[in-house]
């Protein structure tokens, strides 16, 4: 029996995409152990993994800060006993515990990020335009350089388990129409749909015979949120109200999810909803696009600059985010109506 102690502290995305993974890695190695290390909010993500699979939550700004939070985090680490260190997320932070735990004779692999080809797929001239590796796939490569082979046939995070509906009804009702998500935030502005224009979705849908749960985390976003949610028919704000683990259970009840290129377009992706986005400065090529989702329900035009960005957090050099002001609000519309009566 080995013991892999596997790392990955961030982004919310990023992190979920680990999800199928770490299941599957599980399903198919259940004689090994699995420790999976984040951040302590993160830990609903992995409560449907299977019994071999521990989570050891961390607060890296107040418990772990630095090169010396990271070697505090190493010597509590290292009194267990672990056969295999994988990192997955290949930061300054990572790479110096990948160091102290080389050192301490653990069998240490990172992931390739696959930095160069990125590089090429988002230069201004001369684009490499081809589709690179998912990350679910640089995931998948660390354990099989470990000597763990993996096939990423995960569905669900509710496989094995009912989403108890029990969390969520004080907030949702029953449910008796089809339910639409809407997460129109991102991280950054590159990878925005206008706001005003998501507004117009979102009365179109209002009036019909559905309900409408609206997804956003900040004090701003919040804000908005309520305010259509006073607005408009049929809508509630969900923005502050539950915490993540009941997010989840409410997605795998949605019948489709609109979201931009964000962290929710990964959660909904966990629970098998399906999930309309819209890229911008970013594009699904760049590997980070929802787990067993259906690329033709990605939202985006073909222009000569896109992808500028990988993150969509450089700002748009024509000045005109013309890849997010040339997506029409019919163009998504008439993706989710298609979901919908599907």
């Amino acid at each position: 029996m080995a013991h892999i102690l596997i790392i990955r502290f961030s982004a919310i995305g990023d992190v979920a995409m680990t999800v199928p993974i770490v299941t599957a890695l599980a399903e198919q190695h259940p004689e090994d152990c699995f420790t999976m290390v984040s951040q302590s909010f993160l830990a609903p993500l992995f409560s449907y993994c299977p019994s071999n699979v521990r989570f050891k939550g961390i607060d890296l700004k107040t418990g772990y800060p630095g090169l010396k939070g990271m070697y505090r985090l190493y010597k509590e680490l290292s009194i267990e006993k672990y056969d295999s260190f994988a990192d997955i997320h290949d930061v300054l932070r990572t790479k110096f515990l990948r160091l102290l735990f080389r050192l301490g004779g653990v069998k240490v692999k990172h992931i390739n990020k696959g930095r160069k080809e990125k590089r090429l797929l988002t230069r201004k001239k001369n684009k490499v335009f081809l589709p690179l590796k998912t990350s679910t796939e640089r995931y998948a490569d660390v354990f099989r350089s470990i000597g763990l082979p993996v096939t990423a046939d995960f569905h669900s995070i509710f496989k094995n388990s009912t989403a108890d509906f029990q969390m969520i009804d004080h907030l949702t009702g029953k449910k008796e129409d089809k339910w639409i998500g809407i997460a129109p935030f991102a991280k950054h502005q590159g990878k925005i749909y206008p706001i005003n224009r998501t507004e117009e979705i979102l009365a179109y849908f209002a009036h019909q015979k559905v309900k409408i749960f609206l997804f956003g985390g900040g004090a701003k976003e919040k804000e908005i949120l309520e305010n259509w949610e006073k607005k408009y028919p049929n809508t509630i704000s969900v923005g502050g109200k539950i915490g993540l683990a009941q997010e989840l259970i409410l997605m795998n009840y949605l019948d489709v999810m609109f979201s931009m290129d964000s962290a929710n377009m990964h959660l909904a992706s966990l629970t098998a909803t399906q999930v309309v986005s819209v890229w911008g400065a970013t594009h699904p090529y760049a590997g980070f696009y929802g787990y067993g989702q259906n690329p033709e329900n990605a939202v985006q035009i073909d222009l000569f600059c896109r992808p500028c960005s990988i993150y969509g957090n450089k700002p748009c050099y024509r000045n005109d985010y013309a890849c997010l002001m040339e997506i029409s609000p019919k163009m998504i519309i008439g993706k989710i109506s298609a979901l919908l009566n599907n």
